[in-house]
């Protein structure tokens, strides 16, 4: 079985065909642009955005939203991560937490699945903290200033690692089950 990753994000699609490749399960980049519906709800921006995608004749395929949602600067930047960490970036969330008591954060991810016809969406979480500095090369987006265990973030651990423990590894798990219960895999 092929899937299509329906992602401008080359470091997406690698997180997904790690977590496939035991089940036979291929990936391909699909970079196919599509609107995302503005809302505060990342299954709603899924759901939408997977509305649209099969309308275009799209079939078997992954999307994904994901967000940064920080407790103290209430859930923000949440759906908008991506628009925040295009213009304020990781130094702009720094920033804002500049005193802050409060760094607890999760990330969280949102993925829709369309096989042969049936629609599978499931979320990911994981709870963590905004860190006081950016660390690490690895990893992409708010990967540097999120820490899971309050000692290494994001992008100072191995991916197998990150998979293991992050968002959209825990999504993907919810996924595969899913999959499996339908059948699917």
């Amino acid at each position: 079985m092929k899937l299509k990753v329906i992602t401008s994000n080359p470091g997406k699609v690698r997180e997904y065909q790690k977590e496939f490749k035991d089940y036979g399960i291929e990936m391909e980049h699909f970079p196919h642009p599509y609107d995302e519906v503005q809302t505060s709800d990342l299954e709603e921006v899924v759901n939408k955005g997977m509305d649209t995608i099969v309308s275009e004749g799209i079939r078997d395929f992954i999307v994904d939203d994901s967000g940064l949602f920080v407790d103290s600067l209430k859930g923000f930047p949440g759906v908008w991560s991506a628009y925040a960490q295009k213009t304020i970036g990781n130094q702009g969330i720094l920033r804002l937490m500049e005193g802050v008591e409060d760094r607890g954060a999760e990330f969280r991810c949102c993925i829709g699945c369309d096989i042969d016809g049936r629609r599978i969406v499931v979320t990911g979480i994981c709870r963590g903290t905004i860190t006081d500095g950016e660390r690490g090369k690895d990893g992409f987006g708010f990967d540097p200033v999120f820490s899971h265990d309050g000692e290494r973030t994001f992008a100072e651990i191995p991916l197998d690692e990150k998979n293991s423990v992050s968002h959209r590894g825990n999504a993907v798990k919810l996924l595969i089950a899913e999959m499996r219960r339908q059948g699917l895999i």
